[in-house]
């Protein structure tokens, strides 16, 4: 009987975990979908590869979702050994279900998998460095670290964008230089109050308890919203 209850109680974790996982992955998700397209266009690339950075943004943590049952600390803000190693697993993850389902570019795969490379070569999974991490990876690098530090944590509120670009300042050496600059470039554009308008709502609750994006604001949150999600 007890071991039924344990079960069952080990169960309804799960299924907590997993549901609080998808809808951070989602609000997360979307986010930094728009970041990298946006920044992607102030890089000056072609409309297709922005629209491919798009994807890559919004499926770059999918890995994580396999490790939910794994990571119950981490809601109290820290991550034991074990846990950690779980959590640098999500890269090849997510690497190895984009490949399987056969509908991603070589850009968006290997730019999920690669999305936490460190410019100095500190990163993982392969502490690649410089010109060796692929160029979409570098973009993801710089607009997932942003997402993050603006967005509430279990265990912190969200840094104001100000105070998120110093702290990535003090940490460039992680990023390439070209894209930092540029991204703080879009993060003080006129154009950018869209994107924050989402995170101060997505910070308010969740993406699943605010009011549901019409079409149209979802086109131009992330633009080539069609090609993103058909």
């Amino acid at each position: 009987m007890i071991e039924q209850e344990d079960r069952k109680d080990d169960d309804f974790r799960l299924s907590c975990a997993v549901s609080e996982d998808l809808e951070d992955a989602i609000s997360h998700g979307i986010l930094v979908s728009n970041l990298a397209f946006r920044l992607s266009e102030m890089l000056g690339k072609s409309r297709d590869f922005c629209y491919e950075m798009a994807v890559a943004g919004m499926l770059h943590d999918v890995g994580k979702l396999r490790l939910s049952e794994y990571l119950y600390g981490r809601k109290q803000g820290t991550l034991a050994i074990e846990e950690m190693k779980y959590m640098r697993m999500h890269p090849k993850l997510g690497y190895e279900i984009l490949k399987a389902s056969g509908d991603y570019s070589q850009l968006i795969i290997e730019s999920v998998y690669h999305h936490h490379e460190n410019y100095n070569g500190s990163g993982y999974p392969d502490n690649l460095k410089e010109e060796q991490i692929p160029y979409g990876a570098r973009i993801l690098r710089v607009c997932d670290v942003f997402a993050a530090l603006v967005s509430n944590r279990p265990y912190r509120k969200a840094f104001d964008k100000d105070t998120a670009i110093r702290m990535m300042i003090e940490e460039v050496r992680h990023f390439d230089m070209r894209m930092f600059l540029s991204f703080m470039q879009m993060a003080y554009d006129k154009e950018f109050e869209k994107t924050e308008k989402f995170i101060r709502d997505a910070n308010h609750k969740n993406v699943f308890a605010f009011a549901p994006l019409s079409e149209q604001e979802l086109k131009e949150l992330i633009p080539g919203t069609g090609t993103v999600f058909a």
